[in-house]
């Protein structure tokens, strides 16, 4: 057997990235004399991808309240009225609607986000059918809920004025 064979070699492995990083791997240097250099990155370790424009001054001299629209009233009286003739329940509008009942909750308490797409669904579900007053001629209006003729009676499709 050769002395090669036979001589065992210790190595001593370098600490990790991680583990120089720590307090304690930093507190051991501090202590052998070792000249310690720490920095402290701002917003490390956070995830964020993107930084607003507006710096805080900007943002302080603004006095203008942002605010989205809200459904007016009358239109959420009007769904209330038209789905109550109906004697669908909010669950059942929203189902015929393809909404969830909270949409439908949010309209009719005024509280909704105005959706074109939405109302125009609950119009054609309720809207135009809404026995107000009867016709002489078809036997039945309904109401408008969309445009400047809202809660004004409406003609079935098919007939004139």
């Amino acid at each position: 057997m050769s002395d090669w064979e036979t001589v065992t070699i210790l190595r001593k492995k370098p600490p990790k990235a991680s583990a120089m990083k720590s307090e304690q791997a930093i507190n051991a240097a501090r202590r052998q004399g070792v000249a310690v250099d720490t920095q402290s990155k701002w917003g490390a370790a956070t995830n964020k991808q993107h930084v607003t424009t507006k710096n805080t001054a900007k943002l302080d001299r603004e006095t203008e309240e942002l605010k989205h629209d809200k459904v007016p009233l009358d239109l959420g009286r009007l769904i209330q009225q038209g789905r109550q003739a109906r004697g669908w329940s909010q669950k059942e509008l929203a189902t015929k609607v393809n909404e969830k009942p909270q949409v439908i909750n949010d309209y009719e308490a005024g509280r909704g986000i105005p959706n074109q797409v939405v109302i125009g669904k609950i119009e054609k579900a309720i809207g135009k059918w809404i026995p107000v007053q009867d016709d002489h001629r078809t036997g039945k209006t309904g109401v408008k809920l969309r445009g400047k003729e809202r809660g004004k009676p409406a003609l079935p499709p098919g007939t004139k004025q």
